[in-house]
C-alpha cells in the first residue's frame, strides 16, 4: 500500500489553470462586494454577465475549499490537475444550488458536493474494467479512511487500523485492495521488473495459441453432423480415431471385411468433410 504523506502541500501544488474566466474588467466591479451580495447575483436568472462574474469571484474566493477535497487524492493515480476541474466542477454545482435559508454557510454546503463530484468522478469515470459499485464505493472508503488516519496517528496505518475503523474484516479490505489494482491496469508494452531495460515487456510473458482450443471447435462442428451418419459408420470412426484399432480388428469386430471397412470409413469422412466445407462457405457468405 502507498504510504500517504501527512505533510501539507503546497498551495501552488494544487493550482491548475482555472477552468474560465470572464477577465478582470469583467469582475473588479464587484470585487468588494461580501459573500451575501455576491450570492445573491449569482442566483439571478441565466444570460447576466455580472451573473457569471459573480459566480467566478465565488469560485476564486473558495479555490482553497477545492484544495483541501483534492488534497487527500494527492497520492491517486489520477492527475492533480484532472482532480482540481473535477472539484471546481462540484464548486460551481454548489454555487448554483445553494440555499442560504437553508444552510447558512456556502464552505458548509460546498464541502460534500465537492467531495461528492470527486469521489463520484473515481467511481464511475476511471475504472478500467468493470468492479461492482459496492466494491468501488469501498475502495473509496479505504483511501479516505487511511487518509484521516495518518493525520489521527501520525504514521502509516495498518491494514488491521483501516478495516477497523471501516468496521469491515480484513479480507472484504482485501477484496477492495485487489479491485484497486484494476483502477489502472499495467499496459503489456511496460518493461519487465527487475531487467534491464529493452529485454522484454509483460507481453512476451502471456502465453501462445492453445491448439487445444481451435480442436475444440472443430469437434463442435464435427458433433453437429455426427448423429447423420449411420450407426456402422459411427463405430468405425470411434474405433479407428479413439480407440486406435487397425482395420482388420474393426472388420472383425463388426464382421465385415477390411476392404468393406476402408470404404465406409471413407464415406463417412468424406460426408463430414463436405458438411463442414458447405458449413464455412455459408458463414463466407454471410
Amino acid at each position: 500500500m502507498t504510504a500517504i504523506s501527512s505533510r501539507r502541500m503546497p498551495a501552488r501544488d494544487l493550482e491548475p489553470a482555472f477552468p474560465f474566466s470572464l477577465g478582470w474588467m469583467s469582475t473588479r466591479g464587484l470585487a468588494g462586494l461580501d459573500e451575501q451580495a455576491l450570492l445573491s447575483i449569482a442566483g439571478s436568472p441565466p444570460g447576466s454577465e455580472q451573473r457569471a462574474a459573480a459566480r467566478e469571484l465565488l469560485v476564486t474566493r473558495y479555490r482553497w475549499l477545492v484544495q483541501s477535497c483534492v488534497r487527500r487524492y494527492l497520492h491517486s493515480p489520477e492527475p492533480t490537475e484532472d482532480l482540481m476541474q473535477v472539484g471546481y466542477v462540484g464548486l460551481v454545482k454548489a454555487i448554483g444550488n445553494f440555499n442560504p435559508a437553508i444552510c447558512g454557510s456556502l464552505a458548509t454546503y460546498a464541502r460534500p458536493c465537492i467531495s461528492g463530484e470527486l469521489k463520484r468522478h473515481f467511481r464511475d469515470k476511471r475504472w478500467q474494467v468493470h468492479v461492482k459499485r459496492s466494491v468501488k464505493e469501498l475502495v473509496l472508503e479505504a483511501r479516505d479512511a487511511t487518509w484521516q488516519l495518518t493525520q489521527e496517528l501520525g504514521r502509516t496505518p495498518a491494514e488491521s487500523d483501516i478495516a477497523r475503523y471501516l468496521g469491515i474484516s480484513a479480507n472484504e479490505l482485501g477484496y477492495a485492495r485487489q479491485a484497486e489494482l484494476a483502477f489502472q491496469p499495467s499496459s503489456l508494452d511496460a518493461p519487465l521488473a527487475g531487467q534491464p531495460a529493452g529485454t522484454g515487456t509483460l507481453a512476451d510473458l502471456l502465453g501462445g495459441q492453445d491448439r487445444r482450443i481451435e480442436h475444440m471447435l472443430d469437434m463442435n462442428a464435427v458433433a453437429a453432423h455426427w448423429g447423420e451418419l449411420p450407426l456402422r459408420e459411427r463405430k468405425i470412426l470411434l474405433m479407428d480415431f479413439y480407440g486406435d484399432l487397425p482395420q482388420t480388428e474393426i472388420g472383425r469386430r463388426l464382421g465385415i471385411s477390411q476392404m468393406h471397412v476402408s470404404r465406409l470409413r471413407a464415406r463417412a469422412l468424406g460426408y463430414l468433410r463436405s458438411r463442414l466445407l458447405d458449413l464455412e462457405e455459408e458463414q463466407q457468405a454471410s
